[in-house]
């Protein structure tokens, strides 16, 4: 459309414009896709550490487990295998919902954006609801405790707290890591609300989803090696 005063086009209103459009990536780098690939290779790097991280607690488990094989058989057999297969089947629906998000983000579906991006955060809190709730409390309150505060009376084998030490350490920091997903989850929500994110720009959504992945990847390898190895 011409401008009435200069008959020149008329320039688009930046202000009514959604954030996504109107970014700019940062001054020292030469254009946006470098600045994304930095962030991708960045995130990717932090993920190897985490790896490192979960690492050290399988290395553990391994050598825990070579040394006192009837204590985790013991132990293991109080593990509720149903709940560990819900978590599962929750936290592998969260890959998919997070996933999607992505995928909305590059196609500007900005209502789907946020909604997978809620459910992925519900998914969440289900995850951590029946882990404090269905496992962790029950266990407790039989005295099934990590280390010192292991009390069960019937326990089968004196190592015992060894493996409920273990169980509570990798699943504790597994926890510890879908809480800040969730944070980061909720941060890049908000920003999904101010329509920071589309087709041009999504690397918020695209680094923590990411992350979230580990954490679904490391309750893959937790659940069969703490509930269906015995």
């Amino acid at each position: 459309m011409a401008s009435i005063h200069t008959g020149e086009p008329a320039k688009p209103d930046l202000a009514q414009a959604p954030r996504w459009q109107t970014y700019r990536h940062g001054h020292h780098w030469r254009n946006a896709d470098d600045e994304f690939d930095a962030a991708k290779m960045g995130m990717w790097l932090f993920l190897t550490t985490e790896v490192l991280l979960f690492a050290g607690l399988f290395v553990a488990y391994a050598v825990f487990r070579m040394k006192y094989p009837e204590a985790f058989v013991a132990g293991s057999h109080h593990l509720s295998v149903k709940w560990g297969f819900i978590n599962t089947v929750i936290l592998l629906l969260s890959s998919f919902t997070v996933a999607y998000s992505i995928r909305c983000a590059q196609l500007n579906k900005q209502g789907l954006l946020k909604l997978n991006l809620l459910i992925t955060i519900a998914c969440g809190f289900a995850f951590l609801f029946i882990k404090g709730t269905f496992e962790y409390y029950p266990k407790i309150m039989e005295g099934k405790g990590p280390g010192w505060f292991f009390s069960y009376a019937y326990a089968e084998s004196p190592w015992e707290p060894i493996w409920w030490g273990l169980y509570y350490c990798a699943t504790g920091v597994h926890a510890l890591h879908v809480i800040i997903g969730m944070g980061l989850l909720f941060w890049v929500y908000l920003g999904a609300r101010k329509k920071k994110y589309g087709p041009t720009h999504y690397t918020g959504v695209e680094i923590t989803g990411l992350y979230w992945h580990l954490v679904d990847l490391i309750w893959i390898f937790l659940f069969p090696l703490l509930y269906l190895i015995h």
